[in-house]
């Protein structure tokens, strides 16, 4: 049994600052074995890519919209992703979803993945 299990999203106001996690769990499972992804989802939307970290975190990607106002790190020792998320905007307001996949082709697409958490909802409020 695997398990991705997001918190630390809340309520904020523009501008604020949230930190998300991603804790993951597993007899086997080695974080270190997947890279990790951050999405999010805004009602009636779909899914959308917001950032991606490497196996040791290496290299990282952001979607253009959070560029230079998200973070992504990983704490392999705790199994564990993060997602500092600063000067938010309303527009930021969406479910937030971790995802790790062990042989990415394209990490900006859901289905590349093999483990999804629950999410985490986001509200910013103008």
């Amino acid at each position: 049994q695997v398990q991705l299990v997001e918190s630390g999203g809340g309520l904020v106001q523009a501008g604020g600052s949230l930190r998300l996690s991603c804790a993951a769990s597993g007899r086997t499972f080695s974080i270190s074995e997947y890279t990790m992804s951050w999405f999010r989802q805004a009602p009636g939307k779909e899914r959308e890519f917001v950032a991606h970290i490497s196996w040791t975190g290496g290299y990282t990607y952001y979607a253009d919209s959070v560029k230079g106002r998200f973070t992504i790190s990983r704490d392999n020792a705790k199994n564990t992703v993060y997602l500092q998320m600063n000067s938010l905007k309303p527009e930021d307001t969406a479910v937030y979803y971790c995802a790790a996949d062990t042989n990415p082709r394209d990490w900006t697409i859901t289905g590349d993945y093999d483990y999804w958490g629950q999410g985490t909802q986001v509200t910013v409020s103008s």
